[in-house]
């Protein structure tokens, strides 16, 4: 009975020291600002993230270092990038919980992309500022599938997510990629609302 007893203490301890559960996912980002739609693909993982956008312009891929402070922005065709510091405007708004929530009220059900959602209708609140959401989760796999203000500005939906472990290359330059230097008078890419 004693050996249970100690077998039993020694896993709650190994599990209570062991990393929580982290996010790691791909998916299709689509995103609706000002009547104009983007479209990206995300590779995902805690505090790292790129961004493959599909948009025309200089940038064609973004790698958000939060470990380090940094964002890479890739000229691919130039084979050149940028280096810009790390902004909390930047983090993609994919967990459960929104930064700075006061309130959260369920409003009804739906299916999206095969998962089973729950809508909300959510309150954040940054100083005196005040924003509300409709937020999708997919109950199956705790995922926000799509948030929206509620003043139709702004909607970032996911599309073919796929919860699975994404590589460590993807969020590391390129070996053979230059820093540019004259870069700071271009503009970069949309980063007009929370999480884009």
């Amino acid at each position: 009975m004693s050996r249970l007893v100690v077998s039993l203490i020694a896993v709650v301890v190994v599990g209570a020291s062991l990393p929580s559960w982290a996010l790691e996912f791909t998916a299709d980002r689509i995103t609706k600002m000002d009547g104009r739609t983007g479209k990206a693909i995300v590779y995902y993982r805690d505090d790292m993230w790129r961004i493959e956008h599909h948009s025309m312009g200089p940038v064609n891929v973004s790698i958000v270092r939060k470990d380090k402070q940094v964002v890479w922005l890739l000229l691919s065709r130039m084979k050149h990038f940028k280096t810009i510091p790390y902004s909390a405007e930047q983090d993609l708004m994919v967990t459960e919980k929104l930064d700075g929530e006061i309130s959260r009220e369920e409003i009804g059900a739906e299916t999206r992309e095969g998962h089973p959602t729950i809508l909300y209708e959510v309150t954040t609140k940054h100083g005196e500022h005040i924003e509300v959401y409709y937020q999708w989760i997919a109950t199956d796999i705790h995922f926000p599938m799509k948030l929206a203000k509620k003043d139709g500005s702004w909607i970032v939906e996911y599309q073919h997510v796929k919860m699975r472990s994404v590589s460590d290359y993807l969020f590391n330059l390129p070996v053979n990629f230059q820093p540019l230097e004259d870069f700071d008078k271009q503009e970069t890419p949309g980063h007009t609302g929370p999480g884009m």
